[in-house]
């Protein structure tokens, strides 16, 4: 088998040319590279070799969390024990307050 890295196909199959002749693609697609089937849309066939060799397994989420997980840093999680701190924002208007304490100035 040849080395298929950066050969282009040659020749454009129409859809028909490649059903009646499927053996013939199959084989040039393995001996010459890749073929290309259609004219309005375009389909590429390759060896499965030069497939899985072009494909890059992806990790499942939790596998590539744990990989890439920041090392040495030194992060501070809090206690569930401690009570939940007061965070203020410099754009709280007075008149959306939460409600609590709307009925409790009435």
């Amino acid at each position: 088998m040849i080395e298929h890295s950066n050969v282009k196909p040659n020749r454009i199959w129409t859809v028909a040319e490649a059903k009646a002749k499927l053996s013939e693609v199959l084989r040039l697609a393995e001996k010459e590279g890749p073929q290309r089937i259609g004219t309005r849309k375009t389909f590429i066939v390759v060896p499965q070799d030069v497939w899985a060799s072009r494909s890059v397994a992806e990790k499942p989420l939790g596998q590539w969390l744990v990989d890439n997980m920041p090392r040495g840093t030194e992060l501070q999680i809090p206690s569930r024990k401690e009570t939940p701190r007061e965070i203020s924002f410099s754009n709280q208007n007075p008149c959306h307050q939460p409600l609590g304490s709307k009925l409790s100035a009435m």
